[in-house]
């Protein structure tokens, strides 16, 4: 499932390969978001051939439209998407923190309003599993709760004890599932460590997830407002209690400057809106120089007056040979040509720069 390759003797940075049904990825990487099965503007195969080697989709999105009962008909979400990359599907966890005015947690059950035409629906530890089995997922996440930062301490415990309480009937209803169907066998879950900013309360979950023994883990509950140092305090403490021979997924992070970070703090996997959700604004990401230090990159408001008359090429001609001024003009007249080429251009960044880390951290500079 996860094979470690080698270690940086400079960081806590390593290699490695992460093997799932639909094929193997290097590890560290970056996974664009397709949350309702598209990654906004692009086709998966334009995404693949930018150098993506895995996706990232939602459950809690796919499951409310277009709904189970299509993506089964349809053959999973693969055959939908008319994609062979392996594709890791979100629990829904996040969505339960984000829309927590639309939903309430019962018990084991999470009810809630759909956004989308306000019926009741439910998710819960075992129906979240149903649902990744049937979207066909390479690597599921469990149903978990994801608290704010900074929180009060009764209730990131309480939702630490939630989570642990949901990562086991998780475990143990796909572990069943496994036993009856070996295509479902082939599918990866992954466990999400919880616990705010508190150490004590971090270590506790890594070690209660770990000892359910999963096929990879995650560490959740960071990227959600608090500042940078905070979280590379937590990665600190709380990468360490993670197994070597397990990968370890960073969710919803970040910046190129955060990944860089968390990757020389030992994680391996990643996923963010930013490269996607910023294109659509006309924020583009260029690199200025080789290596990982402080300005290796900027970021370009390709909107502004100042690029009108540009005769610069936008992204050295990698997508035609257009420029600035051309990129300035689809956006100021609302074209989506502007769009898919700042998303081109944006996800290629994130994808060239992880290929650049595992370079470096093969060659023993990361």
């Amino acid at each position: 499932m996860f094979k470690l390759l080698k270690k940086s003797n400079k960081s806590d940075a390593r290699l490695g390969v992460l093997s799932t049904a639909h094929g193997k990825v290097s590890t560290p990487f970056f996974m664009p978001i397709a949350t309702k099965a598209a990654v906004k503007s692009m086709t998966a195969g334009e995404v693949k051939d930018l150098g993506a080697e895995i996706l990232l989709s939602n459950t809690y999105h796919n499951f409310l439209r277009p709904g189970m009962e299509v993506i089964k008909k349809q053959g999973g979400l693969h055959e939908f998407m008319q994609t062979d990359l392996p594709i890791l599907t979100d629990s829904g966890g996040y969505q339960v923190f984000s829309l927590s005015n639309l939903r309430k947690i019962k018990g084991d059950d999470v009810e809630f309003r759909s956004h989308l035409d306000g019926s009741k629906q439910i998710l819960n530890p075992k129906k979240v599993i149903d649902i990744q089995v049937t979207l066909g997922s390479d690597v599921m996440m469990v149903l978990d709760e994801c608290v704010g930062l900074p929180s009060k301490r009764e209730v990131a415990e309480l939702a630490l004890e939630r989570t642990t309480r949901w990562a086991k009937q998780a475990i143990d209803y796909k572990n069943k599932l496994n036993k009856k169907s070996a295509k479902v066998s082939k599918q990866l879950v992954f466990g999400i460590v919880q616990g705010a900013d508190f150490k004590d309360l971090r270590l506790r979950s890594a070690k209660e997830l770990t000892d359910l023994n999963f096929d990879g883990y995650a560490v959740g509950g960071l990227a959600v407002g608090e500042p940078a140092k905070t979280m590379y305090k937590v990665l600190d403490y709380t990468v360490p209690a993670l197994p070597d021979d397990k990968a370890r997924y960073l969710m919803g992070v970040g910046y190129p400057e955060n990944i860089i970070e968390s990757v020389k703090r030992g994680i391996d996997m990643f996923d963010c809106v930013i490269p996607t959700r910023e294109a659509r604004h006309g924020k583009l990401y260029v690199r200025k120089k080789t290596g990982f230090g402080k300005g290796f990159y900027e970021t370009l408001i390709i909107t502004n007056a100042k690029f009108k008359n540009s005769k610069k090429i936008f992204a050295d001609g990698r997508f035609g040979k257009y420029t600035y001024a051309y990129v300035h003009h689809l956006f100021k007249t609302q074209e989506t040509l502007g769009t898919r080429l700042a998303t081109m251009n944006n996800l290629e960044f994130y994808l060239t720069l992880m290929k650049d880390i595992r370079v470096a951290i093969k060659n023993n500079k990361f």
